[in-house]
């Protein structure tokens, strides 16, 4: 990874004191100091200060910022291999370290797709050489993404796969993912699957309703996303493979997340910040930024998400980070491509729901970091002695204006564009090394 600590910061004793400590974990808060050797986390608490450091020790004094582990961001386009018109994990993973996320679920929907252990082998030497961050794969879950012939699931994790999904793309035969999650629980893998019933949704650019209607667009019905979820539940009743929606957007389907985890079925969920922040009124005069997979809903459907996200029932939020040139996204709506970049304004725009009393930050920052690390078994997204000091430090409250020129991603399709925020981050380290650092 590049960083830009020098080697001889790199290995000496490194802290950051003076900073409210927010642990996602206990969900509990304190204030005091991070003390990193070696890249992890050896001591944190209140007795970590200036005055108690040997003198050779690099020390950062955070003014009172909070201090909190980096984020950990399920579903990320990084344009490599095949797509760097788009997005390189170069420029992918500066836009990370700028936004707190210091790891990135890498998508396989790249060209050729990841599918094959040889592919996956490319992009972590990718990610090693020329990433900010670290870059893990989530290899296909069938093969070319077709939904027809199952991908070779040992042999993609032993290569590093982290997890298998056929990204924007559903599997349409039940049989085919019968067998999926079959396979995939004979190597405990995790399947993390898009819901949205193609054949349902046909020829679909935004939400089914009266808006849809005004604006004369063809619309998406929430049961799109809710039959294939209810199939998806009683196929993992049926095989007991590990399950992750990856994006619900609909009351309904928390309602059927609420039955499975009653259940006690192996089955976790997400949901992207730009439904929990937007709704399907942004749109507003056919903004095509704003056109996404699955598309934005109803308040009455976002108000619900925040409430399961407060409730603990959604699992995880990502950034659904989908950079898109302009010749695909300047077209008239219904034309217009699916997606948006979100690396960098994750936390801000998640911190909006703090500010407005939705949740509370430990809360937020549990669905970033530690729940998604529970999820792929990851060893980081914690604040606790011995784990990787992957940490961020950032100022809940300080006020700026989005500006895409600015941003670090190849492609400027923010849905947040010249919109206010609160809340930058001004550190990112991972490993111990800084990889951003605000001017």
């Amino acid at each position: 990874m590049n960083t830009l600590s020098s080697p001889a910061i790199a290995h000496q004793p490194f802290a950051l004191v003076n900073g409210r400590l927010v642990d996602p974990v206990l969900k509990k808060e304190s204030f005091g100091g991070v003390l990193v050797i070696d890249g992890m986390i050896r001591d944190l608490g209140p007795e970590i200060a200036a005055q108690t450091l040997p003198s050779h020790a690099h020390v950062i004094d955070c003014g009172g910022d909070v201090v909190a582990p980096g984020l950990i961001d399920f579903s990320a386009f990084v344009g490599e291999p095949g797509a760097e018109h788009r997005e390189t994990i170069a420029t992918a993973s500066a836009a990370a370290a700028a936004g707190g996320v210091t790891t990135i679920i890498a998508r396989p929907d790249t060209n050729p797709p990841i599918d094959d252990p040889a592919v996956v082998d490319f992009l972590l030497r990718r990610a090693r050489d020329t990433g900010k961050v670290r870059v893990l794969p989530a290899a296909a879950l069938t093969r070319a993404l077709k939904g027809v012939d199952i991908a070779e699931v040992g042999l993609l994790v032993e290569a590093g796969a982290v997890a298998f999904t056929d990204a924007a793309r559903s599997v349409r035969n039940a049989r085919v993912m019968r067998r999926a999650m079959a396979y995939a629980k004979d190597f405990d893998a995790l399947i993390i699957h898009h819901l949205e019933d193609p054949d349902l949704a046909s020829e679909g650019v935004m939400n089914e309703g009266e808006l849809a209607l005004r604006l004369g667009l063809p619309g998406i019905p929430r049961e799109a996303e809710t039959i294939m979820l209810e199939r998806d539940m009683r196929l993992v009743a049926l095989t007991g493979a590990r399950y992750h929606a990856a994006i619900v957007s609909t009351a309904a389907s928390l309602d059927i997340i609420r039955r499975a985890k009653a259940a006690g079925l192996p089955v976790t969920c997400g949901t992207s910040i730009n439904h929990l922040t937007l709704n399907e009124n942004d749109i507003g005069d056919y903004r095509t930024f704003l056109k996404l997979a699955p598309p934005l809903r109803h308040e009455d459907d976002r108000r619900a998400l925040v409430e399961a996200l407060a409730e603990g029932l959604v699992d995880v939020i990502v950034s659904d980070h989908n950079p898109q040139d302009v010749e695909t996204k300047r077209l008239p709506f219904a034309e217009a491509e699916n997606g948006a970049i979100g690396l960098e304004t994750i936390l801000s725009a998640g911190l909006r729901l703090v500010h407005a009393g939705d949740v509370t930050l430990p809360c937020l920052l549990a669905a970033l970091s530690s729940r998604p690390a529970e999820i792929l078994r990851l060893p980081q997204g914690r604040l606790a002695i011995g784990t990787p000091a992957d940490l961020i430090r950032f100022d809940p409250d300080e006020p700026y204006v989005v500006d895409p020129a600015k941003l670090h991603s190849r492609c400027k399709n923010t849905p947040f564009d010249e919109a206010r925020m609160q809340g930058r981050v001004k550190l990112t380290l991972v490993a111990g090394e800084i990889v951003h650092q605000a001017e």
